[in-house]
């Protein structure tokens, strides 16, 4: 059994004693450490959620500004292909028609060239004829 005498008080009043200066000198210093990590770490925290939201909005910031770039670029790119179609097909149309007025010129000259050949070669032809006529005959004509 157990006996309550006067060395039990004297235990629980140093054990009392001994919780006061430990409460004092080791209990409240570390909970006050333990208070400001406390508030140190969730401030981190904190700025970190915010630092991660801001990196979120700017990257979508980012992400807007370079489809808005790509959509300009392609429009841009559109525009430039369908002004170099029509410059191609402006620029073929006047080397066709060129083209068309060089082989005219060329037809015509050859026809013109054909018809002097012809006229030449019938004069040719005639004096040629008249010659050989004279030798067979032996006369002039």
């Amino acid at each position: 059994m157990i006996n309550l005498d006067f060395s039990f008080v004297f235990q629980l009043v140093n054990f009392l004693l001994l919780m006061l200066v430990l409460n004092i000198f080791l209990f409240k210093p570390i909970r006050k450490v333990l208070a400001q990590r406390n508030a140190e770490i969730s401030g981190a925290k904190e700025k970190s959620a915010s630092v991660d939201k801001e990196v979120q909005e700017k990257h979508a910031l980012y992400e807007n500004r370079m489809r808005e770039i790509k959509a300009r670029a392609t429009d841009e790119r559109s525009g430039l292909r369908k002004e170099a179609q029509v410059e191609e097909a402006a620029i073929i149309d006047k080397a066709r028609k060129d083209a068309a007025d060089t082989l005219s010129a060329i037809k015509s000259k050859v026809a013109k060239e054909s018809a002097d050949a012809r006229q030449l070669l019938k004069e040719q032809a005639l004096s040629l004829s008249s010659e050989i006529c004279e030798k067979v005959l032996g006369r002039s004509i």
